[in-house]
């Protein structure tokens, strides 16, 4: 792959936790989602509520770091992700959720939020950087563990996170469940690395119209 100039994108960062500091202790085990101070903030009705969903609130993230970034704010992201199993991105179930499912996820962005975005279930390592040049921000598909680069993980796939730039020598993303320090912000995945975690599939989202009410 070859990458001659670099792009980064100023997106504010959101983690899948309110708090993003508690990040390493929440997935650690060492404390319970629900005992997040800043719960409340997420939209979810309890702490319960949004315990469920915080483990699977990646995408949300994603999706409210591109809406800030065009739009200046987004609603909570247990808001986003109620409104995406009446979309049918999300299928609930009563112990486990199905999804992102990219497709009606794509259309949900659009017809909610005026945003141009595709479902792209084969999306190569080798065309980010260039999508990323041409002003677009990518929802990838990653096995969580990118967080601390495993350097061999069980299989690609399960996460998303959202990539804001590229360097001649790293794809740069925004982590949400990263570890703060290390891998929220603006992380830099080397390319090299990236292909044992990547799926090579995820959505490609871009600023386009005003929302529909």
């Amino acid at each position: 792959m070859t990458i001659r100039s670099s792009i980064i994108h100023p997106v504010p960062y959101f983690a899948q936790w309110e708090s993003s500091e508690l990040v390493p202790a929440i997935i650690a085990g060492t404390m319970r989602a629900s005992e997040d101070p800043l719960w409340p903030k997420s939209g979810a009705d309890s702490a319960q509520e949004y315990e469920f969903w915080s483990w699977r609130l990646c995408g949300m993230a994603c999706l409210r770091m591109a809406l800030h970034h065009w739009r200046g704010d987004a609603p909570p992201a247990v808001s986003l992700a109620q409104e995406c199993v009446d979309a049918g991105a999300y299928i609930r179930h009563p112990d486990r959720v199905d999804g992102l499912i990219y497709a009606p996820f794509a259309a949900y962005a659009e017809r909610r939020w005026g945003l141009a975005a595709q479902s792209r279930p084969d999306l190569p390592a080798t065309d980010i950087a260039a999508h990323l040049h041409e002003g677009w921000l990518l929802v990838l598909s990653v096995h969580p563990s990118i967080r601390v680069l495993d350097p061999a993980p069980p299989r690609r796939g399960g996460h998303l996170v959202l990539a804001v730039g590229a360097t001649p020598h790293a794809l740069v993303i925004h982590n949400p469940s990263g570890f703060p320090g290390r891998s929220q912000q603006f992380a830099h995945i080397p390319w090299p690395d990236l292909e044992r975690f990547y799926a090579g599939r995820g959505v490609i989202l871009g600023a386009h119209t005003a929302p529909q009410e």
